[in-house]
């Protein structure tokens, strides 16, 4: 199959994403998916932020999804969750992300977030149980200091004799959890003992706790309970994730995506406690955390990611991968860890990457924006004769080493279920704009950040 073969059968399996209707084909393809993961090839792009939402909203209203989960700390997100179920004490969409105020704080603190958020508020306001109000819920394990704060100010309301022990237990790291890198690498080089039994016991102590709610008949654990549970959680599991940052890569990322999916796992079975059905969850995180890492160069070299581990754990009709591409544009990115937000263009593709063979089917087809299903298809994608390269722009965005910074090679069809493409998309607006951030002046020079 030569390249005009190949985007000629692109285009005839392509369908375009440009009206309210089209999104009919997205649904289709989910089918009864209950486990959506929703990528995106870069984290400060507004048209996936904007798609993922209008997904995700129809996948609540038409499909019956109970939550959103996303590539964001816990206590940040259970933040913004308790707004839209109507509890909390916050007034505004905007006062609910609050929380997020760590790099990189325009992922979360955006105006298209600003707008799902308001939305999520009013469907909930329109729903009559309110087991049934749609959470928004975070994977991620950075909040290390916070979540020991969060078990301890739960169970001082809860059991103040509880309380010491988790205090007893988190002193051992808690001077040096505001900056956890610190303590990973003095306990990996013999600078200090590790605390590894101190947050495993706290975390057990919860989950006995709650596992006695189960046992006694009720059959659900409260809410506030399961939040200190995950906090502890979150805990245990950063407790590992820093300690092993000095170690390797792939052992970090690893620890990372196993605590996103072990969230995920958990979340689903509380929510399932509390509706009396299965849990239906939508997911938004980075390509690099939902497309099946077996399919990659990085899972070749020992990685695995959350998209692996829920196709492993779950029955392939229960779930559903779907990756985002763009062909140039311009993104929301910093130039270094830490660093401000700036407005940067995206470099067109490479001429061997996915992203060059979709932007060509673009020009083909006219469509700017389509997705191409792969899910139970033969696809020309899965018929190439190698693997092509695929971009990932994360919070760190350094187009002079694009090639070493952001592309890795991958068979995208054993990946994905389906991929939306974006020929030319636009830069996420943040809430909070550096000087760097300008709309009508995109800086021409410039890290990666997943």
């Amino acid at each position: 199959m030569n390249d005009k073969d190949i985007i000629a059968a692109l285009r005839q399996d392509a369908r375009p994403l440009a009206h309210a209707d089209d999104y009919d084909a997205v649904l289709q393809a989910i089918g009864d998916a209950s486990i959506v993961l929703l990528g995106e090839a870069t984290h400060g792009t507004r048209e996936f932020y904007r798609l993922r939402a209008e997904i995700s909203k129809r996948l609540i209203v038409e499909k019956g999804f109970d939550a959103i989960a996303v590539e964001a700390d816990w206590p940040d997100a259970l933040r913004v969750s308790r707004y839209v179920q109507h509890g909390g004490d916050d007034m505004t969409a905007e006062g609910a992300l609050g929380g997020f105020k760590r790099f990189p704080q325009w992922m979360w603190r955006n105006q298209e977030i600003v707008e799902l958020v308001n939305w999520l508020r009013v469907h909930n306001g329109h729903v009559a149980s309110n087991a049934r109000r749609v959470g928004f819920y975070g994977l991620d394990l950075y909040s290390l200091a916070q979540s020991m704060h969060a078990v301890i100010d739960y169970l001082q309301q809860a059991d103040p004799e509880a309380a010491e022990r988790a205090r007893q237990r988190y002193a051992c790291i808690d001077h040096m959890a505001e900056d956890p890198q610190r303590y990973g690498y003095a306990t990996t080089f013999g600078m200090k003992q590790d605390c590894e039994r101190e947050v495993v016991r706290q975390l057990t102590e919860l989950t006995r706790q709650a596992n006695a709610h189960l046992a006694e008949g009720a059959g659900q654990v409260p809410d506030e309970l399961f939040y200190a549970q995950q906090n502890a959680r979150v805990a245990r599991n950063a407790e590992t994730y820093y300690r092993s940052m000095f170690q390797s890569r792939d052992e970090s990322w690893n620890v990372r995506d196993s605590h996103m999916a072990e969230t995920l796992e958990a979340l689903r079975e509380h929510i399932a406690q509390r509706t009396g059905k299965p849990a239906k969850v939508v997911v938004w995180a980075h390509n690099s955390h939902l497309g099946d890492a077996r399919a990659t160069e990085m899972g070749e070299g020992g990685q695995l990611n959350l998209g692996q581990l829920v196709r492993e754990r779950y029955r392939p009709e229960d779930t559903f991968l779907l990756g985002f591409t763009t062909h140039t544009g311009s993104v929301t990115a910093a130039t270094d860890w830490d660093g401000p937000a700036e407005l940067k263009q995206v470099v067109p593709s490479r001429p061997d990457s996915v992203e060059r063979l979709l932007h060509e089917v673009a020009v083909a087809s006219g469509m700017s924006q389509f997705l191409l299903p792969l899910k139970g298809r033969d696809s020309a994608l899965a018929r190439l004769p190698k693997r092509l390269l695929e971009r990932a722009i994360g919070v760190i965005y350094r187009p002079d080493t694009e090639r070493y910074s952001h592309y890795f090679h991958a068979d995208a069809a054993q990946q994905f279920d389906a991929l939306i493409h974006v020929d030319r998309s636009t830069a996420l607006q943040p809430l909070e704009r550096s000087a760097l951030w300008q709309q009508d002046e995109v800086p021409e020079t410039y890290p990666s950040g997943l």
